[in-house]
């Protein structure tokens, strides 16, 4: 039996990129200037490509100034789902029009010119649909594409790269139904594998390497037709979702319905009766 094994490399020199940029020629570009030294860093079937989402955004014109940040962020934001103030302000949590639960709406100011804040592409899935196309037209083998950005998780210190974007692979592998390496059932067992791929590759990009494009290789059987989800797939919807806000947000929206039932039931509030009894 074959070894099981992937590799992920980093793809370097590709220049600061800005609105209006051709991304896959720039990409194309890059690849072949480092398979002009190493053969096998040319594309073959099966490869992805692992892009941060920040040079999307460049190239599409995503910068707004840092003064409309917040204008910015109230445009982007669908609800608020927690907030938190510090000395240095307030932090919040919110949902996005892409479906994601992340801080700020996913604008921020790093890895940018000074004065500039980037928002997030505009529709990541069809950006990286385009960018598959255009890299499989260029290069002749069938590659999958999956478009980063970097996210917090509940009950977890810092943060880790997933996919908000992605095309031409399958975003998961669902278990349900089968069984484990011990017979056993598997009853919710969905393996998220852009997800798991982003992180991988972020561990070769960095945050301040310049290398914002990885190859993995070896895991061609993930890689499909342009016709499969993409990572809007991963969204859980909100019937689904255990945790849809903060405990701040939570208590206020808890207390205010438990006011509301007394108030229809014609009840009086459980303090305000001990006070009459007392």
């Amino acid at each position: 039996m074959p070894m099981p094994r992937y590799t992920i490399w980093g793809v370097t020199g590709l220049p600061e990129i800005v609105q209006g940029d051709d991304l896959v020629a720039i990409i194309a570009r890059a690849i072949a200037a480092q398979s002009s030294d190493d053969a096998e860093a040319t594309l073959v079937d099966g490869d992805i490509l692992v892009v941060t989402s920040k040079i999307v955004s460049k190239a599409e014109g995503r910068q707004v100034p840092v003064a409309d940040r917040e204008k910015a962020i109230a445009e982007d934001t669908v609800r608020v789902v927690a907030e938190r103030v510090h000395p240095g302000g307030v932090t919040q949590i919110v949902e996005t029009r892409h479906g994601l639960i992340m801080a700020a709406a996913g604008i921020d100011t790093s890895n940018v010119p000074d004065g500039v804040a980037l928002r997030l592409p505009e529709d990541p899935d069809k950006s990286a649909r385009a960018l598959c196309q255009g890299l499989r037209d260029r290069f002749g083998v069938s590659v999958g594409v999956i478009i980063t950005d970097t996210l917090g998780r509940p009950w977890r210190v810092g943060q880790t790269d997933v996919a908000i974007g992605a095309a031409g692979m399958v975003v998961t592998d669902d278990l349900r139904g089968g069984v484990d390496a011990n017979g056993r059932p598997l009853q919710v067992t969905i393996t998220v594998l852009a997800d798991e791929l982003a992180g991988a590759a972020d561990l070769v990009k960095g945050k301040a390497s310049g290398i914002p494009v990885a190859v993995v290789r070896g895991l061609g059987r993930l890689v499909v037709g342009l016709d499969a989800p993409g990572a809007r797939s991963l969204v859980r919807s909100v019937d689904d979702d255990m945790f849809r806000f903060g405990s701040a947000e939570a208590y206020r929206l808890g207390y205010h319905a438990a006011l509301a039932e007394l108030r229809d039931g014609g009840q009086t509030p459980p303090k305000r009766a001990k006070q009459q009894q007392d």
